[in-house]
């Protein structure tokens, strides 16, 4: 699980170091697939949450490749701001929600 700030894509130093362990358990076992699903919290409109969730998947997807995952591993899917982690009402800020989940299938 990778998480953002508010309003961000960009991979802090925390995401950083969960992606190169997902990046190290996948090459270790030479994973056959690997799917980054995006996510937001619920404040934003529905657009907007889902370029941004687009955007983290990919910003985790593109990572991964950087260290040495096979891209053709490797598949993003984005839910904006349905799929929550944290149920909320509409535009309410959760951390949690704010969010790329990795899974690793061999």
């Amino acid at each position: 699980m990778v998480y953002f700030p508010f309003d961000q894509y960009i991979l802090t130093p925390e995401a950083q170091t969960v992606v190169q362990q997902a990046a190290s358990y996948a090459n270790d076992g030479h994973a056959t697939r690997i799917v980054v699903v995006g996510h937001t919290d619920t404040s934003g409109t529905v657009k907007y949450n889902l370029r941004l969730s687009e955007r983290r998947a990919k910003a985790v997807a593109d990572a991964l490749v950087g260290l040495n995952v096979p891209q053709t591993v490797v598949s993003v899917d984005w839910k904006g701001k349905s799929d929550l982690a944290v149920q909320t009402p509409d535009g309410v800020k959760e951390p949690l929600n704010r969010r790329s989940t990795i899974s690793i299938n061999f």
